[in-house]
């Protein structure tokens, strides 16, 4: 998905994001792409993910502006990027999925 947003409403960009947690089972918001993860944390918290589903959406913020990033921080409460949502829900962040992932609850978490 792509994030450029120049020149949205924040109302429009709150809706994007919205609507692309809502209309996708797993997505993760992650600096860079699943193909070429530009950070350590969204890299580990894509590895965990795939370990049980590849049907994931990622969502490159890393060149998105600071609106983009508040619409994600109303969602969850974090300010921390990757974050992972299931099922229109806040999952966490890399730390979180890795937790989740070595008391074995990540595929639960994940409905996979």
């Amino acid at each position: 998905m792509s994030t450029d947003i120049e020149g949205l409403p924040q109302e429009d960009i709150n809706e994007l994001v919205d609507e692309t947690i809502a209309e996708n089972e797993v997505v993760l918001f992650m600096k860079g792409t699943a193909i070429a993860p530009e950070c350590g944390y969204s890299e580990t918290a894509l590895h965990h993910i795939r370990r049980h589903r590849d049907d994931v959406e990622c969502v490159d913020i890393l060149h998105s502006d600071e609106e983009f990033r508040a619409a994600l921080e109303r969602h969850s409460g974090w300010t921390t990027i990757p974050q992972a949502y299931v099922d229109g829900e806040f999952v966490g962040g890399a730390d979180v999925l890795e937790e989740l992932d070595e008391r074995g609850e990540l595929a639960d978490a994940l409905n996979a």
